[in-house]
């Protein structure tokens, strides 16, 4: 007897490899997977714009990606005694002018710099929901809490969301590695601010613009990450307390069926070496000088070693 549906995650024929980089953008469940991906120890790069929600702004960021387009003084505005970019998240923001520049465009340059050698790419898609800053009529990505009146927000057009996403994926082919693996993923955090009908309708439109533009590329595939959440895990109790993100226990069988998907034999037991080595690291011990504990850190460095030998990039 079942008592619940499971959802499978196709199995990759093509798997990541322990020297493979994968560069991941989008919501905050694009740096949930990236870090468990930089755990264990493999080549990651995750949001150079800081977390990105629609397909619009996510291309935008990528575009500049591509070209490596620095901003300038002239692209950012002023608020609260703050310098901020509303391309960008929060994090960004300072009180000088050259700090905030020096943060965006040295993300930038290491964000170019990294897709032009990644293999595999991930994009979770977050919303369809955009805002427009109405004194310089420009589509933004982030509202950095100014007041709601200078700003418009709407849904994207089904063909603005195509768009993107086609564009997405030029953009990227044309600046990965040959070959590179695209994944497309919309993120499982509901956005109940917008409204629990409006989530639905936003996240919809976007699955349904992948499901119509992925097939006419090569190498690109839809991992059904929201669909494991809402169907598979449809229970509070996989949620945080405010009953809107994955909680850990989610996140991690998530990760499971990824790896299960997408990593080979020597892939999976580097990583899982990798998360047993780092919990080791996190141990406290109560006397750091003890003899038992000196032969443990042997232990631990021999291992590490031993994985070190296997990579060409530093690891730990």
């Amino acid at each position: 007897m079942k008592f619940r549906t499971e959802v499978e995650l196709p199995v990759s024929e093509v798997k990541i490899g322990v020297e493979d980089r994968l560069f991941s953008m989008g919501s905050c469940f694009a740096s949930e997977l990236s870090a468990l991906l930089s755990k264990g120890q493999l080549q990651t790069l995750n949001n150079p714009f800081g977390t990105l929600f629609n397909p619009f702004s996510i291309n935008q960021a990528l575009k500049k990606l591509h070209k490596s387009e620095f901003y300038t003084e002239e692209d950012l505005i002023k608020y609260n005694d703050e310098i901020i970019s509303l391309d960008h998240h929060s994090e960004f923001n300072s009180r000088f002018l050259h700090q905030t520049l020096d943060k965006i465009n040295k993300k930038i340059e290491a964000g170019n710099q990294f897709l032009q050698s990644s293999k595999w790419v991930i994009i979770t898609y977050g919303s369809s929901f955009i805002y427009e800053f109405l004194p310089k009529n420009k589509l933004v990505a982030n509202c950095h809490k100014i007041p709601a009146k200078h700003f418009e927000k709407r849904l994207l057009t089904q063909n603005e969301i195509s768009e993107s996403i086609t564009e997405t994926i030029k953009v990227l082919k044309d600046i990965c590695t040959p070959g590179v693996q695209l994944l497309f993923t919309v993120s499982p955090v509901r956005h109940t601010k917008d409204g629990l009908t409006e989530n639905l309708l936003s996240k919809s439109k976007v699955i349904t613009a992948l499901h119509e533009v992925i097939p006419q590329f090569e190498n690109c595939s839809y991992l059904p990450v929201y669909e494991i959440m809402i169907d598979d895990l449809r229970d509070y109790r996989f949620y945080k307390e405010d009953l809107i993100h994955p909680n850990s226990q989610a996140i991690h069988y998530i990760w499971e069926k990824f790896g299960a998907a997408y990593f080979g034999d020597e892939t999976r037991a580097f990583v899982e070496e990798n998360f047993k080595i780092a919990q080791a690291l996190a141990h406290k011990p109560s006397d750091d000088k003890s003899p038992k504990h000196q032969e443990f850190m042997e232990k631990i460095e021999q291992r590490i070693a031993a994985q070190r030998s296997k990579v060409k990039h530093k690891i730990f």
